[in-house]
C-alpha cells in the first residue's frame, strides 16, 4: 500500500466534490479520507502505485458541473491507512483560503424532479442538490456547510438527511437541500398584508400577472416587480410606480423558443442564455413585438431564461415573457428582505410573492452582450460572483489587498494568494442605501474570507465616496493607502483578465469613458496610453473642451454641444450660418451668456477629453435627447441606436478629425467633423447616416492614431476598454481594423469594460507595485 495527500484548492467545496472523489476511490481500490477544510478539500488516499496515479489523472477530468479547479498537489504519505474503505470525512478548520461558489441556474435533473407529479418534489420551489441553487446568496460564513447558510433554520426531514447523508446521492451534503415537508414556504399576499385563499401560490401569481396586475417577487438574490411585457397598460404602470422613466426593462421568457419570437439569437446567444449563470443576455429585437414601455426606442431587448424552481414554475402557467425589474425604486439597492418589500414595494406592487429563506446576500442579475465575435459581462453579479481569477504570472508574492472600485457601478475587489475575487455588482455609491450595502458587503467578504488587508488602493479622485470610505478603512487597518490612476486601473483589468504576465513588455491602450481624474486634477476619458501594470504614460487623448456646470453636463447633452461648438467656431457666426437648424434653435433658447461666461472664466466649467461627453455632444446636436438624460449613458445609446441600421453603408466624413501635437501628445482635434455634420444637418441628409457617419469618423481616427503611436513605439499589442467601447459599432470596428494592419486586440470579456472592472485593475496595480 502506497499514499498520497492531494490538496485541492479552488471551487471544490458545496459542489459535490467529495462525493466525486469517494465514487473514484471506489473504482480505483483505493482507502482513505477526503475532508474540507479552509484551504479547499484534502485527500489522503492509499492504494497501489498504479492505482493512485490514474485515480489522480481523473480528478481534473471528473469534475462535477459547479467545480473549478485552481491547483492539484500531490505529495507522498509514510503513514499507512488503518481500515478498509474510503471514507467522507466531517470538515476541519485550518484558516479561511476557499473560495464560494456562484449561485447557479437549476440543473436538468432538478428541472425533471419538480415536473414530476409522482415525485416528492413535484413543484417545490426551492428544488435544488449539489449541482444547482442558491449559494452565495445564502452563506453567512466558511466552510460552506449548513449551519453557516440561511438554511440553517430549517431542519432536514428524515428522507432529506438521508439524501445528505448518502455518497451515492446528487444531494450528499447540498447544504440547502430541502422539500415541501421540510424546506422554506412561498406564499402571496395583497397589498394589505392578507394571503389569498389559494393552495398554490405560483399558479395564483401566474394568473394575476395575466390579467396585468404587478407582483412583487422574492427571487434568489432579491426581490423582482413583474408584470405581463405584452400587457402596455401593465408595463406603464410599472414605469410609473418605480419612477424608472427610460431604461429599459428586463425580460424573462419559458424557453429560447418563446425568445425568438420577439429578438434575434446566435450559438453563442443562446448557449449565454442556458449558461449556469442564467445572465441577462442583450439581444436583437426582430420580430413580434412587446409593450412599447419595455424597451421605450432601443433596438435591444435583455432576455433571461428561468434560473430557480419558483422562476420555472411561474413561467411556465404564461404563454409571454414577463419583465422581471430589479425590485427597487430608481437608483435604490434592490429589497432583499420581507418586511423592506412590505414597505417599499406595496406602493409599485399589486401583490407580493414571498418566502421564508433569508438572503444574506443581494445579487442583481448579471447582464452580458455579444460583441466582436465573444459573449461579454455587462454587468457581473448572480452566478458570476464570487468566482475568483487566478492571476497571471508574477503575482504570486503579492500581498493582501482591498481595492475599493469606482463611484458608479461599483464592485470591489479582494487580491489574496494569487487570486483575484472580484464582488457582485454594488451599484452608484452617490446612493446613501447603495452606500451602505457596499460597506457591508465589504465586511462580509472580509469574514468570508479571512481577509485583512495590506494595502488599500482608491481611484485618484478625491470626490469619489469609495475612496473616501478607503481611506478610513486604511487607517482602521493599519493599511497603506495605494491611489489608482483610473483609466491606468482600465488597461490592467483588461490584462490581469487576459493572462498577461507582470514581467510582460506594455501595451498601446485606447481608454474610452465618461469621466475619470488623470494626472495633477485633469478630468480625462478620451486617452491613448502606453501601459503596464506599474507604470502608464499617456500618449494622446480627444480635445479638451468644457464641461459647463460640472455634473449638471452629464445630465443636460446640449451643455456639451454647446462647449464644443463654442471651442471650435464664432459662435455668432455660426448662428447666422445654420440659424435654421434645430440644434442652433434649441441652444438659442438657452442662458448661453451665463454659460459663454462660465466657460470663458472656468467657473465650474472644467475642461474634458471626454468620449462620453463627446457621444453626447453629437447626440444632442441630432435631436437625441438633448435636453436631459434619465440615465447614465443614454444618450450615447441612442447614437448608436440611430446609426445601427446605416453603418454598413456609410463610412467616415473626409477631414473629419486632426491630429495637433502639444507638449509631445498627439491631441484629436474634431473640427472638421463638426463642420461636415452641420452641413450634412443643413442640407437635411438623414440623421441615420449622420449618426452612422459619425461613428466612422471616430473609428478610423482611432485605429489611424493606435496605428501611428504603434509605428512609434514598436509595439503591436493593443487593449480597448472604458465603458464607452460598449458602443458595439465602435468596438466591433476598431477591433477589426486593428486585426487588418496585424495589430494584436485585447478587450474585456469577463468583467465589465465599464466602472465595474476598475477595482480589478486598482488591485493588480497595487499588487505589482508591493511585490
Amino acid at each position: 500500500m502506497h499514499g498520497r495527500a492531494i490538496r485541492v484548492r479552488g471551487i471544490v467545496q458545496g459542489v459535490g466534490f467529495r462525493p466525486t472523489i469517494w465514487r473514484l476511490a471506489r473504482q480505483y481500490r483505493l482507502t482513505g479520507e477526503v475532508w474540507n477544510d479552509g484551504l479547499g478539500v484534502m485527500i489522503h488516499a492509499f492504494g497501489s502505485n498504479e492505482d493512485l496515479e490514474t485515480f489522480i489523472r481523473q480528478i481534473p477530468l471528473q469534475l462535477p458541473p459547479l467545480a473549478k479547479l485552481d491547483s492539484l498537489e500531490v505529495q507522498t504519505l509514510g503513514e499507512q491507512q488503518d481500515g478498509e474503505e474510503f471514507r467522507i470525512v466531517a470538515s476541519r478548520q485550518n484558516g479561511i483560503e476557499t473560495p464560494i461558489a456562484a449561485d447557479a441556474a437549476t440543473c436538468p435533473d432538478c428541472l425533471a424532479e419538480i415536473a414530476d407529479p409522482g415525485n416528492r418534489r413535484y413543484r417545490y420551489p426551492f428544488t435544488n442538490c449539489t449541482h444547482c441553487g442558491p449559494r452565495l446568496s445564502i452563506i453567512r460564513r466558511v466552510p460552506y456547510d449548513r449551519c453557516h447558510t440561511s438554511m440553517s433554520k430549517f431542519a432536514m426531514c428524515p428522507q432529506c438527511q438521508q439524501e445528505y447523508d448518502d455518497p451515492a446521492d446528487r444531494r450528499f451534503h447540498a447544504q440547502a437541500n430541502c422539500c415541501p415537508d421540510c424546506g422554506p414556504k412561498v406564499w402571496l399576499e395583497d397589498s394589505h398584508g392578507q394571503t389569498p385563499d389559494r393552495i398554490d401560490p405560483l399558479k395564483q401569481a401566474a394568473e394575476l400577472i395575466r390579467q396585468g396586475y404587478i407582483i412583487a417577487i422574492k427571487g434568489l438574490g432579491g426581490f423582482h416587480l413583474a408584470c405581463n411585457a405584452a400587457d402596455a397598460d401593465a408595463v406603464n404602470r410599472l414605469r410609473e410606480r418605480k419612477r424608472r422613466y427610460a431604461k429599459p426593462f428586463a425580460l424573462m421568457a419559458w424557453d429560447v423558443g418563446t425568445i425568438v419570437r420577439y429578438a434575434m439569437l446566435n450559438d453563442q446567444e443562446k448557449q449565454a442564455l442556458h449558461d449556469k449563470a442564467a445572465p441577462i443576455v442583450l439581444l436583437s429585437a426582430h420580430g413580434l413585438t412587446l409593450a412599447p414601455g419595455v424597451a421605450p426606442g432601443d433596438d435591444k431587448l435583455g432576455f433571461m431564461l428561468p434560473y430557480t424552481p419558483l422562476h420555472t414554475l411561474l413561467l411556465q402557467d404564461l404563454d409571454t415573457p414577463i419583465v422581471l425589474t430589479s425590485g427597487n425604486i430608481s437608483d435604490e439597492p434592490q429589497c432583499t428582505d420581507n418586511d423592506e418589500a412590505r414597505e417599499k414595494l406595496t406602493g409599485i406592487a399589486d401583490y407580493l410573492l414571498l418566502h421564508d429563506r433569508d438572503i444574506v446576500n443581494r445579487l442583481d442579475d448579471s447582464v452580458m452582450r455579444e460583441m466582436a465575435g465573444n459573449m461579454r459581462i455587462l454587468r457581473r453579479a448572480r452566478g458570476y460572483s464570487p468566482e475568483a481569477l487566478v492571476l497571471p504570472p508574477g503575482f504570486e508574492q503579492a500581498g493582501n489587498i482591498l481595492a475599493m472600485g469606482a463611484e458608479l457601478k461599483n464592485s470591489f475587489c479582494l487580491l489574496k494568494n494569487g487570486q483575484a475575487v472580484v464582488s457582485q455588482h454594488i451599484g452608484d455609491l452617490e446612493n446613501a442605501a447603495v452606500q451602505a450595502d457596499y460597506r457591508n458587503a465589504i465586511g462580509l467578504y472580509k469574514q468570508l474570507y479571512g481577509f485583512k488587508p495590506q494595502y488599500v488602493a482608491v481611484d485618484h479622485h478625491p470626490g469619489y465616496l469609495s475612496k473616501q470610505y478607503g481611506q478610513l478603512l486604511a487607517e482602521s487597518e493599519a493599511a497603506l493607502l495605494v491611489p489608482v490612476q483610473h483609466h491606468h486601473a482600465h488597461l490592467a483589468a483588461c490584462l490581469a483578465e487576459h493572462g498577461v504576465a507582470l514581467d510582460a513588455p506594455p501595451v498601446l491602450a485606447a481608454i474610452f469613458d465618461g469621466l475619470g481624474m488623470g494626472d495633477e486634477g485633469g478630468l480625462w476619458g478620451g486617452e491613448f496610453l502606453l501601459g503596464d501594470y506599474k507604470h502608464y504614460t499617456r500618449l494622446g487623448h480627444f480635445q479638451a473642451i468644457a464641461l459647463p456646470g460640472g455634473v449638471q453636463a452629464m445630465r443636460e447633452p446640449w451643455r456639451n454641444t454647446y462647449a464644443q461648438l463654442l471651442h471650435y467656431f464664432d459662435w455668432q457666426s455660426l448662428q447666422q450660418d445654420y440659424a435654421d437648424l434645430d440644434v442652433i434653435k434649441l441652444l438659442a433658447s438657452k442662458p448661453l451668456a451665463t454659460v459663454a461666461t462660465m466657460i470663458g472664466k472656468n467657473i465650474n466649467s472644467p475642461p474634458s477629453t471626454s468620449c462620453g461627453r463627446w457621444f453626447d455632444a453629437f447626440a444632442a446636436a441630432l435631436g437625441l435627447h438633448s435636453e436631459q438624460v434619465q440615465y447614465e449613458g443614454q444618450a450615447a445609446i441612442a447614437l448608436e441606436i440611430l446609426a445601427t441600421p446605416l453603418f454598413s453603408d456609410e463610412q467616415s466624413y473626409p477631414q473629419a478629425w486632426a491630429i495637433d501635437r502639444s507638449e509631445g501628445l498627439s491631441v484629436l482635434n474634431w473640427l472638421g467633423l463638426w463642420q461636415a455634420v452641420l452641413t450634412d444637418l443643413k442640407q437635411g441628409v438623414n440623421k441615420a447616416r449622420i449618426a452612422a457617419r459619425i461613428h466612422h469618423s471616430l473609428v478610423v481616427a482611432t485605429v489611424a492614431l493606435l496605428n501611428d503611436l504603434s509605428r512609434q513605439t514598436g509595439i503591436d499589442n493593443i487593449v480597448l476598454s472604458g465603458g464607452v467601447f460598449q458602443n458595439r459599432l465602435l468596438l466591433e470596428a476598431v477591433t477589426g481594423q486593428l486585426q487588418q494592419h496585424g495589430l494584436t486586440v485585447l478587450s474585456p470579456q469577463r468583467y465589465p469594460m465599464n466602472d465595474g472592472g476598475l477595482a480589478l485593475g486598482q488591485a493588480v496595480i497595487a499588487a505589482a507595485r508591493g511585490i
